[in-house]
């Protein structure tokens, strides 16, 4: 009886050992699989099996840019741009004409381009961020050729959206209003200003708040609730020359509601839209006067619809899509292929 009990108990014994084995072996597998998920899925692993063709511009994306894939090979397809290849093989970088760099995924890593450069070989920086969130920007000193930002002065300018004029005079049609103020906000900063001024703004006037801790919403009714509203507080985080995002251009212009903004001041939002297609909160001396104001203007169908009059002869436009992006940085590449070093990007983006 006692051998056999000891016979059992190797038995099990063995079982249990093999079923440990299987789980280790698992959850190794497991963890390759993602950590592989994490990492850029390069295109080629050898440089020696990949032709490069010299007539074309090899432009290396050292990082999907927040970690987003994208297709690679729309330049000619989509944007009809000729004689650009766009690669994520590291192991191409000695053979790159550019390497395009986007700060923030490389801003805490410092995971710059190591190794010998060429000296026809172009390093672009490439932000969409504000300056206040920005960080680690001396480690660009004397190593970036062209800039990439929503900023007008960039090499490359990317803004989150432009104006296109119309050749012929077209009717725009105001959507159907039923609501007075909406604010659609996924980031509470305490102490920001626009948190601060939307809190004296609720005194005096109803705003219908969705995102983050409010009401929920969905992009596929995006369009269908904010379109109901007259205005929306276009408040942007932060108040940077030129920064002027898609609180404005998607969900105000794009939607057909009035913008009441905040962030930089008028006049720069002037060089980019005309100054009635807005309303600024700075022309106001106190949050009680623009509540005033919107509540006349809601009276007023008139004076309303005059915010409207600019759609007859422009569209906004919403210039998105990484492919894109990266595309129009290939173009203009293409065409400034002067020799230029930045000795300081910090000291340009702050300014």
């Amino acid at each position: 009886m006692k051998k056999r009990y000891q016979k059992l108990f190797l038995t099990f014994s063995c079982l249990l050992l093999f079923l440990c084995i299987i789980l280790c072996l698992f959850k190794y597998v497991s963890n390759i699989k993602q950590e592989r998920k994490r990492s850029p899925t390069f295109i080629q692993k050898s440089p020696l099996t990949k032709q490069v063709d010299k007539n074309q511009l090899l432009i290396l994306v050292w990082t999907w840019p927040f970690g987003e894939t994208f297709p690679l090979d729309t330049c000619q397809s989509i944007y009809g741009l000729t004689g650009c290849d766009l690669t994520t093989d590291r192991e191409l970088l000695s053979q790159a004409d550019a390497v395009i760099i986007h700060h923030y995924d490389i801003m805490y890593t410092k995971d710059l381009p190591q190794g010998s450069r060429p000296h026809y070989q172009r390093w672009v920086w490439f932000n969409i961020e504000p300056p206040s969130i920005t960080k680690n920007l001396e480690m660009l000193d004397n190593i970036i050729n062209l800039t990439m930002t929503y900023r007008e002065d960039s090499d490359i300018f990317l803004p989150y959206g432009f104006l296109k004029p119309l050749k012929e005079p077209q009717k725009f049609t105001i959507p159907s209003k039923s609501k007075l103020v909406s604010w659609v906000v996924s980031k509470w900063y305490p102490g920001n200003r626009r948190t601060s001024y939307y809190e004296e703004l609720k005194k005096h006037i109803h705003i219908d708040v969705y995102g983050n801790g409010t009401q929920n919403l969905s992009w596929d009714n995006f369009y269908n609730t904010i379109s109901q509203y007259k205005f929306y507080l276009a408040f942007e985080n932060f108040n940077h020359k030129d920064y002027i995002t898609e609180k404005l251009w998607n969900n105000a212009f794009h939607v057909g509601v009035i913008p009441v903004v905040l962030g930089t001041p008028r006049k720069n939002y002037e060089r980019f839209i005309p100054p009635d297609s807005f309303i600024h909160v700075d022309d106001f001396p106190s949050s009680k006067e623009l509540a005033l104001f919107l509540l006349e203007l809601d009276k007023d169908n008139a004076r309303y619809e005059q915010y409207f009059k600019w759609r007859s002869n422009y569209a906004p436009v919403r210039d998105i899509g990484w492919d894109n992006h990266y595309c129009k940085a290939c173009r203009e590449i293409q065409e400034n292929k002067g020799y230029k070093v930045i000795p300081s990007v910090e000291k340009w983006f702050l300014s």
